[in-house]
């Protein structure tokens, strides 16, 4: 995988913080000792205060905010805190669903080694609102807008209603393949067919928050190759 300039990645800057783009399968922060790579280490290299005012899942992409300084990361961390940070991610869906303005209000309980379940008993209070955007005939592009921010909220909070992201294997959701969609389509002796998107179909589109001179800041972040490439085929071999 090529690793991307992190001065390319930037969609917002001014003294106070940086928003990027996080491309996928490059972690928000060090997930363990060790060399890997991640947005944390590439944003000290090119501002050696930066702080990660949050995460995203390594296989998630899109509009991450980083702190230039301690003000601005304690500014930031306090609005997510009050939940005046709002966030919308966009995400491809198995199946047609209509969602509008579906709130889905199911806690959620950590069970450790990155995974999460539904327990009404003993998790923490999670909202997340839908609405779908675009129909296919078999997936379904929806917007999804997350009040609280549990871990894999979106991904388990869709997943409970039988319309898991495509790709999160975690979550019952099956990679797309195009052979699926595409009729007549022929693989070559001996080829294996790999899926359209090589991680599950979740980006972080939006993001608004306030700067520390008080404006309200709403960035958003263009859909990665492998999403648009999705999107595309979807528009051409399954509407």
């Amino acid at each position: 995988m090529k690793i991307p300039k992190f001065a390319d990645l930037i969609l917002f800057e001014n003294d106070d913080v940086i928003v990027v783009n996080k491309p996928p399968f490059i972690s928000s922060l060090d997930e363990r000792e060790g060399g890997e790579i991640n947005i944390l280490r590439m944003a000290k290299n090119y501002w050696p205060d930066a702080q990660i005012c949050h995460r995203l899942d390594k296989e998630t992409s899109g509009s991450l905010i980083i702190a230039k300084t301690p003000e601005a990361y304690r500014s930031v961390s306090m609005q997510f805190e009050r939940r005046k940070v709002k966030k919308v991610y966009h995400a491809v869906i198995d199946g047609t669903h209509v969602f509008d303005e579906l709130l889905i209000d199911l806690p959620i309980l950590n069970v450790g080694k990155s995974s999460v379940t539904i327990s009404r008993q003993e998790g923490k209070r999670a909202e997340t609102w839908f609405q779908s955007l675009k129909y296919f005939k078999h997936y379904t592009l929806v917007e999804c807008r997350p009040v609280t921010g549990r871990m894999h909220q979106i991904r388990i909070h869709l997943a409970t209603q039988r319309a898991s992201i495509a790709g999160d294997e975690m979550y019952k959701g099956q990679p797309v393949f195009l052979s699926k969609l595409k009729r007549k389509y022929h693989l070559g002796k001996d080829q294996e067919e790999l899926p359209i998107m090589k991680r599950f179909a979740l980006h972080a589109f939006e993001v608004t928050f306030a700067l520390l001179n008080g404006e309200i800041i709403t960035i958003q972040a263009p859909y990665p190759k492998d999403f648009e490439t999705l999107i595309k085929l979807l528009d051409k071999f399954d509407s």
